[in-house]
This record gives C-alpha cells, sequence and structure tokens, in this order.
C-alpha cells in the first residue's frame, strides 16, 4: 500500500511507515493542484496544517483509505466528505498538549515583561529601561477560557507561579476545577477580574469573535490578552484599537484568522502586541511524538484494520458496522443535542438501552453518545477513542446500564445527565430501524429529528406562541423546515423544536425570548 506525507513529518514516523512494509512518498509543501493530480495513487494520506483536504480533492482519492493529522487540529479537512466516501479521519491529540501550554506561558511572561521589544531595542544598539517596564504576575488574575489539556495545564502551572486562576468551561464540575486550584467563573466574571486573559478553545460558532470590543469594554484597564489556540477568537481588528488606546496593556498570538497574517496587518505595527509564527507545537519532543503516533495510527489501520483516535468513526468489527452504524449516529446526534441544552458543567452521564439496541455490542455507541456530548465545546479535541478519558479528566462519572422494561419502541436509548445542579434526559430511538429520532425531552414526549439548527424553547402551552415564531422567523427570511412539540399536560408547559434552513442570529434569538409565553429558547446544532 501506498502513503503520501504531503507536509513535514518527522523521519522518525517516515522510519516507522517503511519498516511495515508500507512505500513512503514523503514531501514537504505540496502544491494543492500537485496532490490533486496524484491522490489517486495513494492508501493513506498523512498531513499537517498546510494540506487543506477538501471535497475537490477527495472526489479524487480513489483509494485513500485512511487521513492521518500529526496533531489535533483538523479543520482543514472536510470531514463530512471523507465520512461519505468511507475515509477514516484520525488526529494525534494530547502529543502537543504540553508543548503548546509551555509556550502559552512563555507568551505570559513575555508579554508582561515586554522581552521581545527590549531584545529589539537592544539589537538596535539602544539601552532604554525606563521604556519596558513590565508587571509582576505574582497575585495577578489569570482568567483561563477552556479547561481541557492544553488549559488545564496552562492554569495548574500558573497557580504555581503565585497567580489567582479564574476558568470558564462549561463541561468541568467544580469539584475538577478545586482538584487543578482554579475556580469556575463565568466570561463576565473574567472579563471583569482578570489581569491577563487566556484563550484554549477551538474555533466554533459560539468561540468565534468571543473576544471583541464590547467584551473588551468589560475588561480592566490595562488587561493583557494571550492566544495560542485558534486565530479569530479574537477579533484582531478590534483588539488593535483597544492596545493604541491602552484599554488592552498588551497582547501575544501565536496564532491568526488568516495565517501568515498581511505585512500590513494592524497589530504588527503596535509595539505592545507580540507574535510567533504558530509555534505552539513546535519543539523537538512534540514533533517525535505525533509523527511518531500518526505513523503507528496509519500502519494498524492499514494493515490490521485497527481505527485508533478517529474522529468520524469508532472502532467495530466490519461485520458488525451496518448493524451498529445508525445506533452510533443516534446516539452521538442525541448527545449533541443535549449538551447544547445543558447550562452548568457535566458531573455524571447515565446511558440506559432497552428493546434489541440493548443485545448488541454497545461500547462503540456510548462512544458516540460521549462524543455527542463533548463535542459542541471542545471539537477536535474529542474522538471516539480519547472520549472516556476526556470525561474522566473532567470529573465526569459514566455509567451504562440495559432494562428490558417495555417502552413502546422496537429500541430505546436514553440518556440522563446531571449538570449545573439539575437532571436532563433525552431519550432517541431509530425510524424505520436507520433514521435518527428524539422521542423524549425531560418530560415532553415528541418525534423530533436531530439534524441542523434547531430553535428549541420552553413556552407555556398558550394560544399564540407557534404562530408568533412563525411570524417572526418570516419576517426575518428564516424558512421554518419543521416543527416538533410536545407538552407535559394541557394548559402547563410545552417544548418546541423549530428546524430552520439557515442559522437565526442572536438578534432574532433576543426577540424570540421575548414573546408571549416563552419561557427560555437556545439555537443548537446537531
Amino acid at each position: 500500500m501506498k502513503v503520501l506525507i504531503s507536509d513535514n513529518l518527522s523521519p522518525h514516523g517516515v522510519e516507522i511507515l517503511k519498516k511495515a512494509g508500507l512505500e513512503v512518498d514523503a514531501r514537504s509543501k505540496t502544491p494543492p493542484e500537485e496532490i490533486e493530480r496524484i491522490i489517486g495513487e495513494y492508501d493513506a494520506l498523512i498531513i499537517r496544517s498546510a494540506t487543506k483536504v477538501t471535497a475537490a480533492l477527495l472526489g479524487k482519492a480513489e483509494k485513500l483509505k485512511v487521513i492521518g493529522r500529526a496533531g489535533s487540529g483538523l479543520d482543514n479537512v472536510d470531514i463530512p466528505a471523507a465520512t461519505k466516501k468511507g475515509i477514516v479521519v484520525m488526529n494525534t491529540p494530547g502529543g502537543n498538549t504540553v508543548t503548546t501550554a509551555e509556550h502559552t506561558i512563555g507568551m505570559l511572561f513575555a508579554c508582561a515583561r515586554m522581552i521581545p521589544q527590549a531584545y529589539a531595542s537592544m539589537k538596535a544598539g539602544k539601552w532604554e529601561k525606563k521604556k519596558f517596564e513590565g508587571v509582576e504576575l505574582w497575585d495577578k488574575t489569570l482568567g483561563v477560557i477552556g479547561l481541557g489539556a492544553i488549559g488545564g495545564v496552562v492554569a495548574s502551572r500558573c497557580a504555581g507561579l503565585g497567580m489567582k486562576v479564574l476558568a470558564y468551561d462549561p463541561f468541568i464540575s467544580t469539584e475538577k476545577a478545586k482538584a487543578l486550584g482554579v475556580e469556575l467563573a463565568d466570561l463576565e466574571r473574567i472579563w471583569k477580574r482578570s489581569d491577563f486573559i487566556t484563550v484554549h478553545t477551538p474555533k466554533t460558532k459560539e468561540t468565534a469573535n468571543l473576544i471583541n470590543a464590547a467584551t473588551i469594554a468589560q475588561m480592566k484597564d490595562g488587561v493583557r490578552i494571550i492566544n495560542c489556540a485558534r486565530g479569530g477568537i479574537v477579533n484582531e481588528l478590534e483588539l488593535a484599537e483597544a492596545l493604541k488606546s491602552g484599554k488592552v496593556a498588551g497582547a501575544a498570538f501565536d496564532v491568526f484568522e488568516k495565517e501568515p497574517p498581511p505585512p500590513d496587518h494592524p497589530l504588527l505595527a503596535l509595539e505592545n502586541f507580540i507574535a510567533t509564527p504558530h509555534l505552539g507545537a513546535s519543539t523537538l519532543e512534540a514533533q517525535e511524538n505525533v509523527a511518531t503516533a500518526v505513523a503507528e495510527q496509519v500502519v494498524d489501520c492499514l494493515l490490521a484494520g485497527t481505527v485508533r483516535n478517529a474522529v468520524n468513526v469508532p472502532s467495530v468489527p466490519a461485520d458488525q458496522l451496518p448493524t451498529l452504524a445508525p445506533y452510533i449516529t443516534l446516539a452521538e446526534k442525541m448527545g449533541l443535542f443535549q449538551s447544547q441544552l445543558c447550562e452548568g458543567g457535566l458531573t455524571e452521564v447515565f446511558v440506559e438501552y432497552s428493546g434489541e439496541v440493548a443485545g448488541l455490542k454497545l461500547e462503540p455507541i456510548t462512544l458516540a453518545a460521549l462524543k455527542g456530548l463533548l463535542t459542541p465545546i471542545l471539537e477536535e479535541n474529542v474522538n471516539y477513542v480519547n472520549a472516556p478519558l476526556i470525561a474522566k479528566d473532567r470529573g465526569i462519572q459514566v455509567k451504562v446500564s440495559t432494562s428490558s422494561a417495555a417502552t413502546g419502541y422496537t429500541s430505546l436509548i436514553t440518556i440522563r445527565v446531571k449538570e449545573g445542579g439539575r437532571d436532563l434526559s433525552v431519550a432517541g430511538t431509530l425510524n424505520s430501524r436507520k433514521e435518527p429520532r428524539i422521542v423524549l425531552v425531560d418530560n415532553f414526549p415528541m418525534e423530533a429529528v436531530p439534524e441542523g439548527d434547531m430553535l428549541v424553547l420552553i413556552n407555556n402551552d398558550k394560544p399564540g406562541v407557534i404562530g408568533g415564531i412563525g411570524t417572526l422567523m418570516g419576517q426575518n427570511g428564516i424558512n421554518i423546515a419543521r416543527m416538533q412539540f410536545g407538552r407535559e399536560s394541557a394548559g402547563g408547559r410545552a417544548l418546541s423544536v423549530v428546524s430552520v434552513d439557515s442559522p437565526v442570529s442572536e438578534e432574532i434569538m433576543a426577540k424570540v425570548r421575548k414573546l408571549a409565553n416563552v419561557l427560555s429558547a437556545k439555537l443548537i446544532r446537531a
């Protein structure tokens, strides 16, 4: 079998592939048109961040069985297109955790003490002691947004430096935060109290433009902002204005929305801004770790059929996949749906299987449910293999049971979670044994299709609610694809799931929440 390596990879990784008997074509900085021209010859593709695996490229990948990313980020891979073609997409999460955390802390020191600026001044033959007066980290408050693997290391190391650490992460329990020596806080509190703010989340619709002019206005005067996560989480143009005005005293970036940034980027002209060219994972140890991991995973996949760290398929025997696949899809969509309804840190997940599904191999279905629950915040860092480890690290207990009790369905999966001091349950089944359906949300029976953008509303069961939603959507040019309803009792509370054909802005959602008899409203995507 043939493996194409289109980006730089450590020689040790190449050697592992060759020793396994694979034919290896190792390249670097391969032009997209060249990859498209030759990809049809290869069984595996190994990439880093430079190669863009588009639907067009995949359309020409006639033999491709697996795509391996040496690193965790997969925003350069069209995962749905790969899944549709049956191509396994895998990454190497964890290989650069410590490296990226240490880089963040280095940027924190450099920003606080203006080390790069002082060095540049000395290189220019100057001696400007007074100009580069910095601040101490000791006894300062650090706001950490995202307390996953990297954010957790940053938080614990900075607590050891004598910093007071506040952290925002909807998936972290209070108990886990205490074990890390940090205090959980909402974003508003982090904006107001932090002397330094560092982000450690993927770029999602929730985190894109998270730090902007409006949120910066809520921050302390003289705050310093670090971004070694993903470009686009911080609004770069609005940050530049805040740096010019002095509202933000300094900022340090390892990532940009467009990489490399243009030479005339406004941030690069500012003396109180420092940057590195996406070096978070650039250490000898990290490069060796991810190269070894991705090579071993590709070898196992091609030669033994063993799938590890895949983001689009769990490890399932080939003969069982046709039966399990619909349930895997159902469980993941239920988890996605449920997690976006949660408002606090998860502490417990209980998955119950009833009917025919209880007799199947349940582990991959449970993994899919966990992946769905954890994905909305963590995105590419979660896969079918590491989901249980992430849950354990975050103090989330996972329990599984089967039941022979009659449910009225041939098969039923129920996911109950404890979060934010309350319980939330979602039950789902397959329509015609293949199409996912959510049939119960807490006490609300219904038959909802978990697909695309959906408005989920709790409302009083009164006339006019549905009409009000329909009118508001129509006024804003948003087409309603389907609507499902469930109510506890006539005249009591009701739950409505409204599927729409286009995203709904936060401005429109604010209007939805103000409609008569609407008690709460969330926009979710499954």
